[in-house]
C-alpha cells in the first residue's frame, strides 16, 4: 500500500527500468496526461519511458513539430488545468529552439518542467554531435536566465532529489518553468522501481494569510466612499469569493487584459478593460473623482497592465495591492496598503467579516445565463463603451476585424475559449472580442479563461500551440485560435498536430498580407513604412493540403453561413482563412505612445 501512495505502481513491476521511467512515474503521480515535444537521439530513453507508460494508460507522449510550439501546448495545458506542464528537448538546437516558449512561461508565470538532453558523460567537450554542455553551447547558462530553477544532471544519484526540487519550485510563488538537462547515459542508467517522495502533498501551498495587514483591508474597505476593483490574472484562484465581495460593496469592476476572460462582460458591476487596447468607460471609472480606494487584485503591474505605468488612474495613494508573490508588491511602492497571503483566504474571511451570502451570488450564476440567441438584449445590457463601434455592424468585404469579434461569440457555443495571439489578433479581440458569459460570481477557482492572451512575453504563435494545450486539457470544450498570417508562417505546422490528435479547434488567421501591429505601429508612430508587407497566401489552400478542412472568409455573409454544429463536432481542426479589411486602425495607441516616450 506504501508503494501505491509513493506511486510505485505499474511501471514499477516491469523488469529493464530506467531513470527516464523515475521521471514518468512522478508524472504519473501529479495525475500528468501529457508531454509535449520533439524526439531525437539524446532524448530517446525519455521516449521509451513514455512509450512503456502510454502502453499503460499513464502519460504520453505528444510530438510537436517545432519546440517552441512544444512549449506553448505545455502552456496551454497548464493554464487550463492548474497543474504543472511538460516539455522536452534534444540536445543543441532542440533545446535551443525550446527556449523561447519557456522565456514566454517565465513571463507569465506558468509553471513547467522542461527537460532537454545531452549528450553522454564520457564526450562531452570531445566534439561529440549537438554538445550542448558547458564544453559545448552550454544548455544550462542558456536557461539560466528564464527559469525558476536550472540544473544539469551529472550522476544518477542526483535525479530524484533534483526533479523534485524543480517540480516544488516550478509550483511555488511565483510559479514559473524549471529545467533540467539530462545527459543520455544517465536517463537510461538502470532505475530500482522506488520513489521517494509524495509530490502531490509537497506542492501544496499553504494558506498564508497576514491578519494585521487583512484587518486594516477590511477597515478601508467598510469605510470607503467608492471602490473600483482591478482584477488581474493571479486573481483566478479566488475569483468567486471576489466577485462574491464586488457586489456585496456596490463596487465598480475592471480588469486587466489579462484577466478579460475571468469576469463576464456582462457583469452588472463590470466597465472594461483596463490597459493595453481596453475601453475608456475603465479609465473613466479609475479617473472618477468620487473613487477613493482602488484595490488591484493579482496584478502584475507590466506595461500592459498598468495602461503604460498610468499615474492618474492606478499608481497613486488611492491604491490597495493584494497579491500572493511578494515581487509584484515592489512596484507599488506608492500604494497606501500591501495585503499579502493566499487570494483565496483573504477574500473567504472578508466575505465572512462582511456576512456575505455568496451563495446568493452563485444562485445568480446558475439562473442568470442569457444565451446566444439573445444577443440583442445582451448589446442592451453592456455597461461598459467599446471605441469606433461602428464597424461592429458593417456588412462590407472584406470583413472589417470588428465584425469578425463581434460576431464570433454570436455563433460559437457559450463555453468556447478564445486564444488571442500576439500581434493586433489580441489588439482587436481585448476591445472587441465579449464571450457570452453571464456568471455573476464566477467559479469559486477558476483555471483558464473564455478568453486569454500571451501578454507579457508576447510571443508569436503562442496561441496556435496553446490552443492544443488547451484543447487537450478541456477534450469537450470548443477552442478557437485567432491568429495573423505573420504568426502562423512562423508555426502554422502545429495544425498537423491538431489533425493527428483528432482536435476540433479552430484556427481563425486575420489575413491582411502584412505584420499588421507593426505595419500599424509604423503609422501611428510616424516611423518609416518598412519590411512589414507578407505575400499574398491561400492559406485555406494550405490547409487543405495538410489533410485539415478550411474554408475562405470575405464578408460577414459567409461567416454567418458556416455550419457551426459541424464545425464544433468535427474530429478534427478547422482553418479559416479570413480576409479582413487592412485598412482598419487597430486599438494600440497606448503601446506606440510608449515607444515614442509618451508613458
Amino acid at each position: 500500500m506504501e508503494d501505491d501512495m509513493l506511486g510505485n505502481t505499474g511501471l514499477a513491476k516491469t523488469a529493464g527500468l530506467e531513470f527516464g521511467d523515475l521521471l514518468v512515474s512522478y508524472l504519473n503521480q501529479l495525475g500528468i496526461e501529457y508531454v509535449f515535444g520533439v524526439p531525437g537521439g539524446a532524448i530517446e530513453p525519455l521516449y521509451n519511458a513514455l512509450a512503456r507508460s502510454e502502453r499503460q494508460g499513464g502519460v504520453r507522449a505528444v510530438a510537436s513539430r517545432h519546440e517552441t510550439g512544444a512549449a506553448f501546448m505545455a502552456d496551454g495545458y497548464a493554464r487550463n488545468t492548474g497543474k504543472l506542464s511538460v516539455c522536452c528537448a534534444t540536445t543543441g538546437p532542440g533545446a535551443t529552439n525550446m527556449l523561447t516558449g519557456v522565456a514566454s512561461a517565465y513571463e507569465n508565470q506558468v509553471p513547467m518542467l522542461a527537460i532537454s538532453a545531452q549528450t553522454s558523460l564520457s564526450v562531452f567537450g570531445r566534439g561529440a554531435l549537438q554538445d550542448s554542455s558547458g564544453d559545448g553551447i552550454d544548455t544550462t547558462s542558456i536557461y539560466e536566465c528564464c527559469t525558476r530553477y536550472n540544473s544539469l544532471i551529472s550522476h544518477a544519484e542526483q535525479f530524484e532529489h533534483k526533479l523534485a526540487t524543480a517540480i516544488m519550485t516550478a509550483m511555488a510563488s511565483p510559479k514559473g518553468p524549471v529545467h533540467l538537462t539530462v545527459p543520455r547515459d544517465i536517463m537510461e542508467k538502470p532505475w530500482s522501481g522506488k520513489v521517494s517522495y509524495r509530490l502531490a502533498d509537497l506542492i501544496k501551498m499553504p494558506s498564508l494569510l497576514d491578519k494585521q495587514a487583512l484587518e486594516k483591508f477590511y477597515n478601508l474597505l467598510a469605510n470607503a466612499r467608492k471602490i473600483v476593483f482591478l482584477i488581474g490574472s493571479d486573481a483566478c484562484s479566488a475569483i468567486g469569493s471576489i466577485l462574491s465581495l464586488v457586489m456585496h460593496l456596490n463596487a465598480e469592476l475592471v480588469t486587466t487584459p489579462q484577466a478579460k476572460g475571468l469576469v463576464s462582460p456582462y457583469h452588472p458591476r463590470f466597465r472594461g478593460v483596463f490597459g493595453f487596447s481596453g475601453h475608456s468607460s475603465a479609465r473613466q471609472a479609475l479617473l472618477n473623482n468620487e473613487v477613493d480606494l482602488v484595490v488591484a487584485v493579482g496584478v502584475l503591474f507590466g506595461e500592459t497592465s498598468s495602461g503604460g505605468w498610468d499615474k492618474e488612474c492606478l499608481l497613486n495613494s488611492r491604491l490597495v495591492h493584494v497579491e500572493e508573490t511578494a515581487g509584484h508588491l515592489t512596484r507599488t511602492p506608492m500604494a497606501k496598503l500591501h495585503v499579502r497571503g493566499s487570494l483565496r483566504t483573504i477574500f473567504d474571511q472578508l466575505n465572512k467579516q462582511f456576512s456575505v451570502d455568496t451563495d446568493q451570488y452563485r444562485r445568480v450564476e446558475r439562473t442568470g445565463t442569457i444565451d446566444k440567441g439573445h444577443s440583442d438584449v445582451l448589446e442592451d445590457i453592456r455597461h461598459f463603451t467599446i471605441d469606433n463601434e461602428r464597424p461592429c455592424q458593417s456588412g462590407c468585404s472584406p470583413i472589417k476585424p470588428q465584425r469578425l469579434m463581434h460576431d464570433l461569440p454570436k455563433l460559437f457555443p457559450n463555453n468556447t475559449r478564445y486564444l488571442m495571439d500576439s500581434g493586433n489578433s489580441f489588439a482587436w479581440g481585448t476591445h472587441y472580442l465579449h464571450p457570452f458569459d453571464r456568471r455573476i460570481a464566477g467559479d469559486r477557482e477558476q483555471y483558464g479563461a473564455l478568453f486569454s492572451a500571451c501578454f507579457e512575453f508576447a510571443s508569436m504563435g503562442w496561441a496556435i500551440g496553446s490552443a492544443i494545450g488547451t484543447a487537450m486539457a478541456l477534450p469537450n470544450t470548443p477552442v478557437i485560435c485567432i491568429t495573423g498570417d505573420g504568426s502562423w508562417l512562423m508555426s502554422g505546422q502545429e495544425i498537423t498536430v491538431a489533425l493527428e490528435e483528432r482536435l476540433s479547434i479552430v484556427y481563425i488567421i486575420l489575413n491582411d498580407s502584412a505584420y499588421g501591429m507593426v505595419k500599424y505601429g509604423q503609422i501611428l508612430s510616424g516611423a518609416e513604412q518598412t519590411a512589414y508587407k507578407l505575400p499574398r497566401v491561400n492559406y485555406c489552400a494550405m490547409a487543405e493540403a495538410m489533410g485539415a478542412f478550411a474554408s475562405i472568409i470575405d464578408s460577414p455573409e459567409q461567416l454567418n453561413e458556416l455550419d457551426i454544429e459541424a464545425i464544433c463536432n468535427r474530429s478534427g481542426p478547422t482553418l479559416l482563412d479570413v480576409r479582413i479589411d487592412p485598412d482598419e486602425v487597430p486599438p494600440i495607441s497606448m503601446r506606440t505612445n510608449i515607444l515614442a516616450g509618451n508613458q
